[in-house]
């Protein structure tokens, strides 16, 4: 099938957009939970209503709104009243909304994916009304990708602001999630299942949306219902792969953790309720969603789910890049779509640019093909990248896209990408382009989703 560039412009983007739809929150929310007569089904747990005086809602994470919208929903009004529901969430100010049971609360600005003091004290009120409950009550927690930063909550011996740096610093030299949370959970009070061994309900049970590749029930939001399976001196192993025993301001987090590691070699996982882990929704539910997209429009598609860390963006960019090339140039597929997540080494700040790992994704893809085939660079080739969150790295951008069109834009108005990859400023090198990704807040988070559609290079016909 001959494909103009238009279509592929049209196509690249469609496709990846119904993966994201079809992960939203509330309806993946609405789907786990159901009431029949006096039975509520949670996920795959089941609750007698006639013994449950009280339903609490806890959590937080980018899915919050939506999956509070979706809970709010399938409970129904008549249950609401009569559990007397109610509940505190922490989301990305950009996602607050009023509701009549739950309350949604910013824990963090939005595209500042970092701990605040704000997220603090709602931690401390979510830890609270943990404690308030009783036997006879069922705690619902509701957590997807961000929750983390989200639900801050230090121990004793650690600052905020500690908490932040340490964050930071792992965060730029290219520490992956598992990495972080393994640091992270060791320094707080609800992740590494701090949050069930507060939580004083009957039951409680976790409707979870995976950011992370695999799945780790420990490792998304950092596990603050899962019990931790790393411990102190895991944590400090990380710290030490950074070279952070060596950097004079994270002494007292060094210190703290070789405490916790002497003192306390393996965790506490005692609860006094009942807890259960369900995931409602993952990056395969989307890549799969985008696959029937890409049938639907005619395409021959291949898919592939990462399910473990992968490396930086700029390797996974250049590889699609080739792929796409080949596709264009042998029989079988001429569309793949990939889910994943992928880090981005940051050049020192007095060097760096802004923009997120789906842009640099996208970008060290258009360098490799501009340094294999020059001016037709993307002739036939369209890519795009972005995060199922609509949030790439600082920037209210999703992620990107790229075509032939753009290429001609790029080389007419003087851009060359080779400059802006080397800054991690590939959100300059695109905005003129208008080749953004620009979605808004989504309320949902499972890793990101990329999708390369290519024209079929027609055969020569022999002489």
């Amino acid at each position: 099938m001959k494909r103009s560039p238009k279509q592929l412009a049209e196509d690249v983007q469609a496709i990846w957009k119904a993966g994201v739809d079809a992960v939203k929150s509330d309806d993946l929310v609405y789907d786990a939970v159901e009431v029949v007569e006096d039975t509520l089904f949670v996920g795959e747990s089941q609750f007698n209503l006639s013994a449950i005086k009280r339903i609490f809602v806890i959590g937080g994470g980018k899915a919050g709104a939506g999956m509070a919208i979706g809970l709010q929903k399938a409970l129904g009004e008549k249950l609401l009243n009569e559990k007397h529901v109610q509940g505190i969430l922490s989301v990305p100010a950009d996602c607050v909304q009023e509701f009549s049971h739950i309350q949604l609360k910013a824990g963090r600005p939005a595209g500042q994916n970092s701990p605040t003091a704000e997220g603090v004290e709602i931690s401390r009120q979510i830890l609270r009304m943990c404690e308030s409950m009783t036997v006879h009550d069922l705690c619902i927690c509701l957590l997807s990708g961000g929750g983390s930063a989200l639900l801050p909550s230090p121990i004793d011996g650690i600052s905020l602001s500690e908490k932040q740096e340490i964050t930071k610093f792992l965060s730029g030299n290219g520490a992956n999630i598992e990495q972080l949370n393994t640091v992270r959970k060791q320094l707080s009070r609800i992740k590494g299942h701090g949050l069930a061994m507060h939580c004083k309900a009957g039951n409680l049970v976790s409707l979870i949306i995976s950011d992370v590749l695999g799945d780790p029930l420990d490792v998304i939001a950092s596990g603050p219902t899962v019990p931790n399976t790393t411990t102190a001196a895991d944590a400090l192993e990380v710290l030490k792969k950074f070279g952070v025993p060596q950097i004079e301001k994270f002494a007292n987090v060094v210190r703290v953790l070789e405490e916790q590691a002497k003192h306390h070699p393996r965790n506490d996982s005692r609860t006094s309720c009942g807890v259960s882990n369900w995931i409602i929704g993952n990056n395969a539910v989307a890549v799969d969603a985008a696959g029937i997209e890409a049938e639907k429009r005619g395409y021959s598609h291949v898919m592939h789910c990462v399910t473990n860390m992968e490396g930086e963006a700029e390797q996974v960019g250049q590889h699609l890049m080739r792929m796409a090339m080949k596709m264009q140039n042998e029989t079988g597929p001429d569309c793949l779509i990939t889910g994943g997540e992928p880090v981005v080494k940051l050049v020192d700040p007095s060097q760096r640019g802004f923009g997120g790992r789906n842009q640099q994704l996208v970008l060290a893809a258009t360098l490799e093909a501009r340094q294999q085939r020059g001016d037709g660079a993307l002739d036939g080739i369209a890519i795009l990248s972005g995060g199922t969150d609509g949030e790439d790295g600082p920037t209210d951008a999703a992620g990107a896209w790229m075509d032939a069109e753009a290429i001609a834009e790029m080389m007419s108005s003087g851009l060359k990408p080779e400059d802006y990859l080397l800054k991690n400023d590939a959100y300059h090198f695109f905005a003129p382009l208008r080749r953004l990704v620009m979605t808004g807040p989504t309320h949902t988070n499972v890793c990101d989703v990329r999708v390369v559609v290519v024209d079929r290079v027609q055969p020569q016909p022999e002489k």
